[in-house]
């Protein structure tokens, strides 16, 4: 017995440490790997039975993060991102008109849809916007990363902890959209002054002569169809129809086509992610069946304690455990603790190049690309970019 408890907390250190590496050395495994195994060797040991595994997966997130990621998928392949991308372009072409354009394109669209593909769909197109433009593409990617963050926060739709917070807490779309869409929209001034500050080139406001290569290939049966269902699902938010089950709805919707074959939607589909979230509920349902969360009740016994707490856990194990693990010591009435959370967590992403999974998108698909995103190239513009919409948000919430 005293084995077997030994073990089952041997486990639990090592997946949580793994998760906050991001790898186990000399493995190669990743955080989903990760997660699953650990369950895996939690179940075997008997710390939590296969039956209270399965309950202890949330549904409702699982079914809103899959289908989200279908209806970006129906997006992506509509032309719907790269249409956004050409109307930046006839908007302004000079470099300051650019970054602001980019900041709150990829802003806002992270706040309707899930920051992740907004990153992973945005970087290469920026990078050819810059290269055809002439522009140094560094400052422009540090907006798509850190926009990408900061818009997600306005939304329960923007990021994977904004839909875990949102099948917690009962927070209306709405009323959720209320609270935080100001602190978004600062968030973002705030980084477009800090980039400003940070690299002269972007002052500039004399337009570029080179004109890139703006003809993009819309499939317009499948556009007009995805953009219909879309708008749809946002009033279906807006209305407050259960975020979920609309969303499933959608995605249905969507799947039924003569026109995309359906592996090209589904490999669209993050199943890494849905399986690192599986994954995280049964790690968290094993840590409060061990007490394990005991200790951080001591720690957050007011406003300020608890955004701290999760700013400082975010960075160590990553946003969506940090949420998993601290939801039980709030409860449930308790919207403002809810929105610090949430919100904590979220811009705590922007701290370092490894802070959150839209800066990690950012920085691979730059590599792939033969472009260079440093860590202290990131941490220069990381740091006082968080600390400042840090405060904004505890000032604003509290």
């Amino acid at each position: 017995m005293i084995f077997r408890q030994f073990a089952i907390y041997g486990v639990l250190g090592l997946t949580y440490l793994g998760l906050a590496l991001g790898y186990i050395p000399g493995l190669r495994m990743n955080r989903t790997t990760i997660a699953l195994v650990g369950s895996g060797f939690l179940i075997a040991l008997g710390a939590l039975n296969l039956q209270e595994a399965w309950q202890a997966i949330d549904a409702n997130t699982i079914i809103f993060l899959l289908s989200m990621m279908v209806v970006n998928a129906n997006l992506a392949y509509a032309g719907f991102f790269r249409q956004a991308i050409s109307v930046l372009l006839s908007l302004t072409r000079s470099p300051l008109g650019l970054l602001i354009a980019l900041t709150f394109a990829s802003g806002v669209l992270s706040a309707l849809f899930l920051n992740d593909t907004i990153a992973l769909i945005f970087t290469p197109l920026t990078l050819s916007l810059t290269q055809a433009l002439g522009l140094n593409p560094i400052p422009y990617l540090l907006a798509v990363a850190g926009a990408t963050n900061i818009g997600s926060v306005a939304t329960l739709s923007g990021n994977p902890q904004n839909i875990l917070i949102g099948s917690f807490s009962g927070i209306s779309y709405l009323d959720f959209l209320r609270a935080l869409t100001p602190v978004a929209i600062i968030g973002l001034v705030i980084q477009i002054g800090l980039l400003w500050l940070l690299y002269p080139d972007v002052r500039s406001t004399k337009a570029s002569q080179i004109l890139p290569n703006s003809k993009q290939r819309i499939f317009k049966p499948l556009f007009n169809k995805t953009l219909v269902i879309t708008i749809g699902l946002l009033i279906a938010f807006a209305i407050g129809l259960p975020l979920a089950e609309s969303t499933l709805v959608a995605a249905s919707l969507l799947l039924i086509t003569r026109r995309v074959k359906p592996q090209r939607i589904l490999n669209k589909v993050d199943w890494n992610l849905l399986v690192m979230f599986s994954g995280l509920f049964i790690l968290t349902r094993v840590t409060q069946k061990l007490n394990l969360i005991q200790p951080f009740t001591h720690f957050v016994n007011s406003a300020a304690s608890l955004f701290g707490v999760t700013v400082v856990l975010s960075n160590l194990i990553s946003n969506v455990p940090a949420v998993l693990l601290l939801q039980p010591l709030i409860s449930q009435s308790d919207t403002q603790s809810w929105l610090l959370l949430a919100a904590g967590s979220t811009l705590a992403g922007n701290l370092t190049l490894f802070g959150s999974v839209a800066n990690l998108i950012v920085l691979e698909a730059a590599n792939d690309l033969g472009y260079k995103l440093t860590f202290w190239e990131h941490l220069r513009f990381g740091v006082p970019l968080t600390l400042c919409t840090l405060l904004l948000v505890y000032l604003w919430v509290h």
